[in-house]
């Protein structure tokens, strides 16, 4: 990786990253928050209490604290891993933010009592991570201010259905990324070139616990994995996987670096996400099809080539861009229209991980 004028180098470096609003950064929501008010938990009444009495339990309030040792395993990296992991941090940092401002908004605008108690726990968890992964960039002289970032950053409207798509994959591919992460490093430790690392085993539990709170929403409400909405659970779940695709696929050196090979790190996400989605999806995506892997990679050479466009700039710059658009419109399209994985969903949902 080539160092360029866009690398994170002080903290208006972070934060102008942390507010850049593309197809590959994190964005910040907005809904139709009255609608929450009509989510109707007695279908899902056991579990529900279920998972509200673990998030009562609050097994993780002592858990994002820095041990003594923290700040002494910090050590200077080679500056393109250096800057792939302060991306990744920022990138991570406004995802996390960004769930808890979403959740903070819909606790004060619900009268319904399950749906603000579930969002008061889950702003809960999502400012404790937000604020960990931040005290990580302040090492580095990199610490976004959030106050500034929730009032500067652009909102995108989506739907309340939306939202529960949306919610309930990136929590669980959240949940697939920290452990197999976790798992790679508590085998290989001399890999491990961050002490955060070493905070994801209990880290990815509270994205698990979330991803359940939003099955059992969707579970409550049948009508939303039938008919035309299926369209819709199809479209988020291809958009999740490509973008993280074309995300890891930037990142070549910190994966190098942690011994990961960033295809199959991938793919090994995409297939953890895939299992657990059973309970609350009724198909899979076909993820070993050749036509899915084949159509990944042309979107990282394409986004390759779209970053060179802009670079470039100017007039041919701009005619590259557009190509480039056209051609992932069509690649993603060609991706979408595949045949899906159907199966039957289970009675109940998965109450714990077990990947």
């Amino acid at each position: 990786m080539e160092l360029t004028a866009d690398q994170i180098a002080s903290p208006t470096d972070a934060i102008q990253r942390a507010r850049a609003s593309t197809l590959l950064t994190p964005r910040f929501y907005t809904t139709d928050f009255k609608a929450f008010n009509d989510i109707d938990v007695e279908p899902v009444r056991a579990e529900w209490d279920q998972v509200m009495a673990e998030y009562q339990g609050d097994n993780n309030h002592d858990h994002f604290q820095r041990s003594e040792d923290f700040a002494s395993q910090i050590r200077e990296l080679p500056p393109a891993l250096k800057q792939e992991f302060l991306d990744f941090l920022v990138s991570s940092l406004t995802s996390e933010f960004s769930g808890c401002v979403l959740y903070n908004e819909i606790r004060k605008h619900v009268d319904n009592p399950e749906v603000k108690q579930l969002m008061t726990f889950m702003a809960r968890d999502e400012s404790r991570h937000a604020s960990f992964i931040n005290q990580s960039l302040k090492d580095y002289g990199l610490a976004v201010d959030l106050g500034t970032l929730k009032r500067t950053k652009a909102y995108t409207y989506f739907k309340p259905k939306y939202i529960f798509y949306a919610t309930y994959l990136s929590e669980k591919i959240g949940y697939a990324r920290y452990i197999t992460i976790y798992r790679q490093l508590e085998r290989h430790p001399e890999l491990r070139f961050h002490p955060i690392f070493r905070w994801f085993e209990r880290w990815c539990n509270d994205e698990f616990r979330h991803g359940e709170s939003f099955a059992l929403i969707l579970r409550s409400k049948p009508e939303l994995l039938t008919g035309g909405n299926r369209l819709w659970i199809r479209f988020f779940l291809l958009a999740v996987y490509a973008t993280m695709f074309v995300r890891d696929h930037n990142r070549p050196e910190m994966h190098d670096a942690m011994g990961l090979n960033a295809t199959e790190y991938d793919y090994t996400v995409f297939r953890i996400t895939s299992q657990i989605s059973k309970q609350a999806f009724p198909f899979t995506l076909d993820i070993d099809h050749p036509v899915f892997r084949a159509g990944m990679d042309r979107l990282c050479v394409l986004s390759a080539a779209m970053d060179a466009a802009k670079a470039r700039g100017g007039l041919v710059g701009k005619l590259q861009q557009a190509v480039c658009a056209v051609k992932g419109f069509g690649t993603f399209a060609r991706l979408y229209l595949l045949p899906t994985r159907e199966h039957d969903l289970p009675k109940t949902i998965h109450m714990a991980p077990t990947w």
